[in-house]
Formats: structure tokens, sequence, C-alpha cells
């Protein structure tokens, strides 16, 4: 083993107990809260929002580097039929329909 493979190794353990110990502080924390204020309730409802538009976003928007205008958006398939997938869940609040329409729009789209 060489120093760079050790080194290596070394920071791969490292990023791992960091990880571990990050999420079993939230699992101390919690198991000793006794009530959770409403305020803070009130906030980790938008959690799950918050992660899928940080997932979904990058996905869907292509920036082109080349461009001169700030910021550029490239035209992509992908934008149109997630706007059309967004409109079938708010109004229907159906996953599968979502997923299903999402998807034939974007096959579509991307057979043009």
């Amino acid at each position: 083993m060489t120093a760079s493979d050790a080194t290596l190794w070394l920071v791969v353990l490292a990023g791992g107990l960091g990880t571990f110990a990050l999420k079993a502080s939230f699992v101390v924390v919690v198991g000793r809260v006794d009530e959770i204020p409403p305020r803070v309730e009130r906030a980790l409802e938008f959690v799950p929002a918050a992660v899928l538009a940080a997932l979904v976003v990058p996905a869907v928007i292509v920036v082109e580097p080349t461009a001169t205008v700030l910021p550029a958006v490239a035209y992509s398939p992908k934008l149109p039929a997630a706007a059309l997938a967004a409109l079938v869940a708010w109004k229907t609040e159906n996953v599968p329909a979502t997923i299903a329409v999402g998807m034939a729009a974007l096959w579509t789209l991307e057979a043009l």
C-alpha cells in the first residue's frame, strides 16, 4: 500500500465516520427532546418539497455554458415535460399518473 492509497482510505474512513456521527447526533438529540416546538414542526413540513426541488431542478434545467446572456437556459424537452407533469401532479395528486404523463411527454418530445 502506497502513501496515496493510505491517504485515500483514511479520507474514506473519516468521511464515513463523520457521516455516521452527524446522523447519530440527530437520533440522540431527538431522543432527548420531549416535545418539538410547533414552529420547528411547521418548518419541517417543507423539507420533502425542498429536497425534491433540489433533486429535480438541476436535472430539468439545462444551462448553456457558452451563452452571453445569464442565465441562458438551453431548450431541452425535459422542461416542458416537467411542467406538464407538475400540472398533472397539482390537479390530480396521483403519483402514478404524474409519472406516466411526464414520461410520455418526455419520450414524445424527444422523438420529435
